[in-house]
């Protein structure tokens, strides 16, 4: 697939509504060769899904043998509006905490007065700092069931047109 058409499905509205939501679910495969799909706090920042885990997670050695990556962004509401994208994850080791994890985390109701109680539980937790999962994506697809439908069911409305037309 090619960025212009990637950027072209990334910034149509309903995209960017759903890279405005909360969670994404992470799919890679895990050292033991099995699938893993991790729901992750995520920030889109135009271009990137940044996502911030512990220097100690299990998903990051698997990261490293095989950094492949898919992501799923949907919704819970009828017809599903999903996101799909695949890319490869880049592993940012920071000290302290990254920006996008307390970003992707200001969406959570929270008064200020708990806000303050959970950034401070945040650093000193993390205070050897975390790592940013950065995927730029390579591929991308919206399904909305509207306007487009996963790829087989397009084949089934294709060739039920053919036999409707024979």
């Amino acid at each position: 697939m090619q960025p212009n058409e990637i950027a072209e499905i990334l910034n149509r509205p309903l995209s960017r509504e759903l890279l405005a939501r909360d969670l994404t679910r992470l799919a890679y495969v895990a050292k033991d060769g099995t699938p893993r799909n991790v729901p992750i706090a995520f920030v889109w920042n135009g271009t990137q899904i940044v996502m911030c885990t512990t220097k100690n997670a299990p998903k990051l050695a698997s990261l490293r043998s095989n950094p492949m990556v898919a992501l799923t962004i949907d919704t819970e509401v009828h017809p599903p509006q999903i996101l799909l994208i695949r890319g490869r994850a880049e592993l940012d080791y920071v000290d302290g905490i990254p920006e996008e994890y307390l970003t992707a985390n200001t969406t959570y109701e929270m008064t200020a007065e708990q806000r303050v109680v959970w950034e401070a539980e945040v650093r000193s937790l993390y205070s050897d700092g975390m790592v940013r999962v950065v995927v730029t994506p390579t591929w991308a697809k919206l399904i909305d069931f509207e306007n487009t439908l996963p790829t087989a069911v397009e084949e089934l409305v294709r060739q039920r047109e053919e036999r409707q037309r024979a």
